[in-house]
């Protein structure tokens, strides 16, 4: 009797379980993706792709068609919230090109994420698979889901956010706490600027004591611009992910900001409120046959715009641990990936809940210009 082909299921389909399934694919691994949404839907807001990031898409055959679509700015601008002043020019466009090996570009998540799923094996994808349950038993891990089919897979990889069902079954039931700030979203249609007589610039954070403004646009066409906060915020006690907000709420809480920021308020015409929530630091990264990544592993504010780009050097940093091991000795896989992950995730994430990353003329090139497949492994012990 022939033995069975060795399986990975990677549960959650956002940008980093995408990632790591396209990847391990392509490096000739059986891997099925499971995603509990019942369908893909242009979700989501905006995101900043670096060419840290870009350089992981390159491999997976991504790169081009996302630069076809996207936003690239020449700037990363931090202006002063009332004058306006600019309080760092942080060139991108070609001059990242250059020294740090790719574009850097804004886009909207949905259609990054759309583009991902379009490069993974078909019928590897499977919507509306809830995880119920989930089983390490000698040789397999079994997987439950809410609509009564099971799954085996060899291992498993979490990558189901910071409200993960693989982390809760490795560390036990903790519900992840608020850190006191909040997330203001909305995207405004290009043609509503247009009656404005200001300049909206490609990429611009708005600073003052206590709270931002982050706007860029999401599109080449220029057509969809974005804007997020971070906001302090009392404590947090509503259900859900997030509430709706208002023009009103955000005029109250930027009234001081720049006429700039004013014109964008006025432009909204649906504004949203998300908590942002934190986790401690994790024990562990992995246990037995299962192993975590992203929002699952090392949650972060979304202040240095790089939650998600971590996600996706943990993919590619955990697929390359993998090529490296053969699937048959994951445990040595696993070491490696934390070994090699935890310094960098650890540190991007303290910059990015701390919020200084840019507010400052700064040489970024320790986060855009790192380049994950030139680094030599370092050995499992390091960790």
């Amino acid at each position: 009797m022939m033995s069975k082909q060795p399986r990975i299921a990677v549960v959650g389909a956002g940008l980093g379980g995408a990632a790591a399934t396209a990847l391990l694919q392509k490096a000739g691994f059986t891997v099925d993706l499971y995603e509990q949404s019942p369908a893909f839907s242009r979700l989501g807001a905006g995101i900043h792709m670096g060419p840290n990031v870009l350089k992981i898409f390159r491999r997976i055959g991504i790169e081009q068609p996302l630069e076809q679509m996207a936003s690239h700015p020449d700037f990363w601008f931090s202006r002063d919230a009332e004058s306006g002043d600019y309080l760092s020019r942080i060139p991108l466009g070609d001059f990242a090109r250059k020294e740090y090996g790719a574009a850097y570009v804004t886009v909207h998540r949905g259609d990054l994420q759309a583009l991902q799923l379009e490069a993974l094996q078909p019928g590897t994808l499977h919507f509306g698979k809830c995880l119920s349950g989930i089983e390490e038993r000698d040789n397999d891990v079994e997987l439950r889901f809410v609509d009564g089919t099971i799954t085996h897979a060899d291992i498993v990889i979490g990558a189901d956010g910071i409200n993960s069902r693989i982390r809760e079954h490795l560390l036990g039931v903790e519900a992840p706490t608020y850190s006191g700030w909040v997330a203001h979203r909305a995207l405004i249609r290009g043609e509503k600027l247009a009656k404005y007589n200001l300049t909206f610039e490609d990429c611009v954070k708005w600073w003052s004591e206590d709270r931002h403004l982050m706007v860029y646009y999401t599109t080449k066409r220029r057509d969809e611009y974005y804007y997020v906060s971070g906001v302090p915020h009392p404590a947090w006690d509503f259900k859900g992910s997030f509430i709706d907000s208002s023009r009103e709420e955000m005029f109250a809480t930027f009234a001081n900001y720049h006429p700039i920021v004013q014109a964008l308020i006025e432009s909204s015409e649906q504004v949203t409120k998300w908590p942002l929530l934190n986790r401690k630091p994790l024990p562990l990264w992995s246990e037995g046959r299962m192993v975590l990544l992203g929002d699952a592993c090392h949650p972060m504010k979304p202040h240095m715009a790089q939650g998600a780009a971590m996600a996706i050097e943990d993919a590619a940093m955990l697929a390359r641990c993998l090529q490296e091991t053969g699937l048959g000795d994951y445990r040595t896989a696993f070491q490696l990936y934390e070994a090699n992950r935890k310094e960098r995730a650890s540190r991007v994430q303290a910059v990015s809940n701390a919020n200084t990353f840019l507010r400052s003329q700064e040489d970024p090139a320790w986060v855009y210009g790192y380049d994950l497949y030139s680094q030599a492994l370092k050995s499992e012990n390091a960790a």
